[in-house]
């Protein structure tokens, strides 16, 4: 993976978009080109972070990302996002959503990054993004915002911080976890009813957001109990933690059902190494 995403770093300019607008309809090229040139900074600036050194790689995926960030209209400061209406990853909330993550990224980044003067026009428009943006969001946007804030300053104020916090600490199940459904307004497609049981997504995102928020506390009850359901609700089996698709009713054993538990996964077990 890492191999291909460098490679289409290299030769972004020769890279075809992943989805054509002749098969998939009209923009899903502009689409394709923009998440990909996001994801691709993202992925291979967490490879750096460890090492403490920005590669040129990186650098150059960060590039092609801002040279594609919107410099005018509604939404100037974020990318134009894959659009499948597919929750949380391809639909009208990703664009809030990765825009954040971008922002966790740049303000993570060795070296500084973040303090790089040709980036400051581009940090300078993203920062104004998610601020005027973030009051529609759905929750668990505005739970990456809060992430994003610990590393890049701005991104949200303290007072918002501060709701944000005490809401989310409302919604904690009595067995100490969250689930994805409570952290937005959302609707399946082939109309069956969301899943309301505690989640590894929902879980692990919560525990690890709260875990290096200004404003709170690992020793705090409620990250305290949720690190106890992470504990409890791995699946010993196959490792995993359990999540559920927001948009269909999908068999989880399937390798499309496996999505949302994937990502689930990957959070339960930041969550968990992120203890102090």
């Amino acid at each position: 993976m890492l191999a291909s995403v460098e490679k289409r770093v290299r030769e972004w300019k020769d890279m075809q978009p992943f989805y054509s607008d002749a098969v998939y309809g009209a923009g899903k090229e502009i689409e394709s080109r923009n998440a990909e040139s996001v994801l691709n900074a993202f992925i291979l600036d967490s490879y750096d972070v460890p090492q403490g050194h920005l590669s040129e790689r990186t650098r150059l995926a960060f590039d092609h990302a801002w040279a594609l960030q919107s410099k005018s209209g509604p939404d100037a400061g974020a990318w134009v996002w894959q659009n499948f209406d597919y929750t949380p990853w391809e639909s009208k909330e990703s664009q809030y959503h990765w825009a954040a993550l971008m922002a966790l990224a740049v303000g993570n980044a060795p070296e500084n990054y973040r303090d790089d003067p040709k980036i400051a026009a581009n940090l300078s428009a993203l920062r104004g993004y998610l601020q005027s943006h973030y009051d529609a969001q759905p929750l668990v946007n505005k739970i990456v915002a809060m992430w994003a804030g610990k590393y890049l300053p701005g991104v949200i104020t303290w007072d918002q911080m501060s709701t944000l916090v005490a809401c989310v600490d409302g919604l904690q199940h009595e067995d100490g976890g969250w689930s994805l459904t409570e952290l937005g307004t959302w609707n399946r497609r082939d109309n069956t009813p969301l899943e309301t049981r505690s989640d590894g997504y929902a879980t692990g995102l919560v525990v690890l957001v709260l875990e290096e928020s200004p404003v709170t506390s690992n020793k705090k009850p409620h990250v305290a109990r949720g690190l106890a359901w992470l504990e409890a609700n791995q699946d010993k089996t196959t490792g995993a933690w359990l999540a559920w698709s927001l948009n269909k009713n999908r068999d989880p054993s399937s390798d499309v059902g496996k999505f949302m538990s994937d990502a689930a996964t990957s959070y339960a077990v930041l969550a968990l190494e992120d203890r102090r």
